[in-house]
């Protein structure tokens, strides 16, 4: 009997599962504290994904995790028909963090590529097709970020965090670095960051510590909030 073949994905996006969240401070993954009746965290930062689904775009979704994270694996078993999944444990031999869960991800990916965090939720004015918009400009720039103004120097220093310049028709990125020491001169931070596959092997660069960060260039899609849920409180 034929079987139908699976098709190729348009986009990938890669959802790093496999940090502990010590500082959530749960009997349970934080991407799975529950927001609302049958809705958690992950869900929320899911639905940028689920646009792209919706507008007819194959996508892949590279879930990385780690033995841990097995209660997050199940959970994701409810979005089996609207992306293509990939599992994929952690590679031990790249870093623990979060660079080497984009690392051990990038050999599944196939065309651009999104990095979407499962405990960061967009939200407010401008969030609803965000993450489409950003795949689409990165045809013309390469790189391009979802991204909320922030003064906050302590939100700052636990986020990616941005200096964005305001252009005449567009905004874009001036400088970036994850997590400064000091945030100073720091004006907003990402919540997704989108790149085009030719560039997608820098994409770990963008939460390495002591490299130039690849996103100065980058088109930055403005919303309204952008949550971290890395503690019960939110």
């Amino acid at each position: 009997m034929r079987r139908s073949s699976v098709p190729v994905p348009d986009v990938s996006v890669i959802l790093p599962c496999a940090g502990f969240g010590t500082r959530f401070g749960a009997p349970y993954s934080k991407e799975l504290h529950c927001l609302a009746p049958g809705v958690t965290v992950l869900d929320r930062s899911l639905e940028a994904v689920v646009e792209l689904a919706e507008s007819g775009l194959h996508v892949r979704l590279v879930v990385v995790f780690g033995t841990h994270k097995l209660d997050t694996v199940s959970y994701l078993a409810r979005y089996a028909d609207t992306f293509q999944m990939v599992f994929v444990y952690q590679d031990q031999s790249f870093e623990p963090d979060l660079d080497g869960a984009i690392r051990t991800a990038l050999p599944m990916t196939h065309g651009p590529v999104a990095l979407v965090l499962p405990d960061i939720v967009v939200s407010g004015v401008g969030s609803t097709g965000s993450l489409l918009a950003a795949f689409r400009w990165t045809e013309v720039a390469g790189w391009s970020v979802v991204a909320a103004e922030e003064r906050n120097p302590d939100t700052l220093r636990q986020m990616g965090a941005l200096v964005l310049a305001e252009g005449s028709d567009l905004v874009t990125v001036a400088a970036a670095t994850d997590k400064p020491a000091d945030p100073s001169g720091f004006n907003a931070y990402w919540g997704m960051v989108v790149v085009a596959e030719k560039e997608a092997h820098r994409l770990p660069d963008v939460v390495t510590k002591g490299v130039d960060s690849p996103l100065s260039g980058a088109v930055a899609l403005m919303v309204e909030d952008i949550v971290n849920y890395n503690t019960v409180a939110g």
